[in-house]
């Protein structure tokens, strides 16, 4: 994986935090479990917004938790072995998982659904308004 150039030119201002955000999302990014990101265009009664689907076959949904911590969603999953079941062979493990996805300032979940396997998570992209502050200029003489 190459590496993100870094973002110390005197021209960001306060961009240290989203570097530090950069390095924290490149360790964490396991394979598991598989997952899809797609923007939806707006609707009838909808804002266009951001979906992330994860494949999450066998999990119901006592076993799963979405939250926001902070700036990030977290999705973790946790299931139990059923020790009642002999298996001849297990090539489905019972695991536990933690996905995590740093959202940008003002992204707001609108809600989580569980069906055929597939957790999706909408999301809504902020609307930035666009501010323009004038400065005065002191004069010191």
């Amino acid at each position: 994986m190459s590496r993100v150039p870094s973002l110390s030119s005197p021209f960001l201002l306060g961009f240290d935090e989203i570097e530090r955000v950069l390095d924290r999302v490149a360790k964490g990014a396991d394979g598991y479990p598989p997952y899809n990101i797609e923007r939806l265009p707006r609707d009838d009664d909808k804002p266009e917004r951001l979906r992330i689907t994860l494949a999450l076959a066998g999990f119901t949904r006592d076993q799963l938790d979405v939250s926001v911590e902070e700036n990030q969603l977290v999705i973790r999953g946790r299931q139990q072995d059923d020790k009642t079941r002999h298996y001849l062979h297990r090539g489905i493990a019972a695991r536990q998982f933690q996905r995590t996805f740093v959202l940008a300032d003002g992204m707001e979940v609108m809600g989580a659904d569980l069906k055929h396997g597939l957790l999706s998570v909408d999301l809504v992209r902020p609307q930035p308004e666009r501010i323009v502050r004038s400065i005065a200029i002191n004069d010191l003489e």
